[in-house]
């Protein structure tokens, strides 16, 4: 078992690090809102800290799943970060869904002080951070994802390493990039469905047994057709995922069409009040746009 610090207590952080305290680990908790650190230690039995230094002394792995890259390098930097308290021969794994630069610059000044670096987004949402049964996607050494892979094993039902620092986020960025034209095929198709006369649900139930059939059918289409908006996954999150992907892409010379264009549908969302509705949202601006 292994002395752990876990940083971000958001909705994938939280069952995250009490998986890693029933597990057996020793976990102590950082969270910028400390009452939320405090209730924490209080269920799971492990302990908080007032700083990421403080959460990090001691540790053989620091886990951190923070909003983005500049919350990343808050709880990371400076004399009260994480690389303050950390020693010689731990690992670092970021589960943020950051950016592949953000990844790079952070491991470079860990290797500065011989400490270990894997981003390691995740994937399965809010439901795959409670129920253990995240995707989990690495980049950096063999040897550090060799000593981290265990730790991670916990939360995980599976956990891969793509390359060097900074694989990790652009196989998240893939993810992303599936997702977003996926949901906007299924918002078509529903609203279709709807326009025309089907029944939709019945539509998508038997869609997703056959090839056009996914997670996304089987879990979202229910919900779109009954206007459920608040299942995770917040469109504001999933703009900064895909402004991420369209930034690293435009860096490589890969043109993302479809990616661009769902994404300006998301901002349509946006514009809606739907900043905080769930992915799925999508469909509204195609029944707003029916309507009008």
């Amino acid at each position: 078992m292994a002395q752990v610090a876990f940083l971000g207590l958001g909705v994938m952080g939280y069952p995250m690090a009490g998986h890693l305290q029933k597990a057996g680990h020793s976990v102590t908790v950082f969270n910028r809102t400390a009452a939320k650190a405090e209730k924490w230690a209080a269920e799971f039995g492990g302990a908080s800290a007032t700083t990421p230094a403080e959460a990090a002394a001691g540790a053989d792995f620091v886990m951190c799943c923070v909003g983005n890259d500049n919350d990343l390098r808050s709880v990371v930097l400076g004399d009260t970060g994480a690389l303050a308290g950390m020693t010689s021969g731990s690992v670092f794994v970021d589960h943020t869904t950051a950016s592949a630069t953000v990844a790079k610059e952070i491991a470079g000044i860990a290797a500065q002080n011989g400490i270990g670096f894997v981003d390691a987004p995740v994937s399965g949402g809010q439901a795959g951070a409670e129920n253990a049964q995240l995707a989990i996607m690495c980049g950096g050494s063999q040897a550090d994802f060799d000593k981290a892979n265990p730790v991670m094993d916990v939360y995980a039902k599976a956990t891969e390493r793509f390359g060097e620092v900074g694989s990790g986020q652009i196989t998240k960025m893939c993810n992303q990039i599936c997702i977003a034209g996926l949901v906007q095929g299924m918002s078509e198709a529903i609203n279709f469905a709807e326009k025309s006369g089907l029944d939709a649900k019945q539509m998508a139930s038997l869609v997703s047994k056959g090839a056009g059939g996914s997670w996304q059918l089987t879990n979202r289409a229910d919900t779109m057709v009954d206007n459920k908006f608040d299942y995770g996954f917040a469109v504001d999150w999933m703009r900064k995922d895909l402004g991420i992907a369209l930034d690293a892409a435009e860096e490589v010379g890969v043109s993302l069409p479809v990616t661009a264009l769902v994404d300006q549908f998301y901002a349509d969302v946006q514009q809606m009040g739907g900043g905080r509705w769930d992915t799925s949202s999508l469909i509204q601006r195609l029944r707003k746009f029916s309507k009008d």
